[in-house]
């Protein structure tokens, strides 16, 4: 893998496939899992345009800092604006699944001239009530607290969360400084979206069900889709159709 310096945190991403006149792509990787959970989808996507995959810090083959305040939703749409700058990338198309659809939101509401296109899978906007906002941020600690007790074997069973190495301690920091939600900016952004978005989620993945609707009706430009005989991890449970689902509907933008 290639890695920017951060201020002293090492942040690894992949630039896989060609430069080509097509939009490159930026995929972001949900919590707890890392750049490989792309593995089934990087032939298919990268077959006509550059797709740079990265691990969030805190996870996989990125640096896990001491400090909490490494670990922020701005520190994370910094790297991702870094990144595309060591590819030569001013204008892409931001995809992610669960925490990466959610900073992907966040990075079109920071910049959105450089956004082409929105990819959002088994993702939500984050909360407008302080009530739900606070319901999540206790879960998220609830996470951080396992992997500080249990180390890895607090991860998740999910399908997506159990590839690649990771630093306990830099998933539990992760939680604490990145996954926890403060405002309710990133949803508020969702009437000014313009560009063109997918929104996909499978059917299997009730916990995102109500997001994808929520998110589909407030985003003018945006295409939902639905994926028979997947859950959370969409791009896992049926490849094949996610690939396909993906690929219509960047060749339309």
């Amino acid at each position: 893998m290639s890695a920017l310096d951060r201020e002293g945190v090492r942040i690894a991403y992949d630039v896989h496939g060609a430069p080509s006149d097509a939009l490159p792509l930026l995929l972001s990787h949900g919590y707890s899992s890392s750049s490989s959970m792309w593995a089934p989808n990087l032939a298919a996507l990268s077959a006509d345009r550059q797709v740079i995959t990265w691990d969030v810090r805190g996870h996989g083959a990125s640096d896990s800092p001491e400090g909490l305040e490494r670990y922020t939703e701005a520190a994370s749409v910094a790297d991702m604006a870094a990144i595309l700058d060591a590819c030569g990338i001013a204008h892409a198309a931001l995809g992610g699944l669960s925490l990466g659809g959610y900073l992907s939101l966040a990075f079109h509401a920071e910049h959105p001239g450089r956004v082409g296109a929105l990819l959002l899978f088994d993702t939500g906007p984050g909360f407008r009530s302080d009530t739900a906002r606070a319901q999540w941020n206790r879960w998220a600690i609830a996470q951080a607290e396992a992997f500080d007790a249990e180390g890895l074997a607090a991860l998740s069973t999910s399908s997506e969360v159990r590839r690649g190495a990771h630093d306990p301690k830099g998933l539990a920091l992760a939680a604490r400084g990145i996954l926890v939600q403060t405002t309710s900016t990133v949803i508020d952004s969702l009437r000014a979206i313009r560009v063109p978005t997918l929104v996909l989620v499978g059917a299997d993945d009730a916990l995102f069900l109500s997001a994808a609707d929520y998110m589909a009706s407030r985003i003018a430009t945006a295409t939902k889709v639905v994926l028979p005989g997947a859950g959370h991890a969409s791009n896992l449970d049926a490849p094949d159709a996610f690939n396909a689902a993906v690929l219509a509907f960047l060749g339309g933008t």
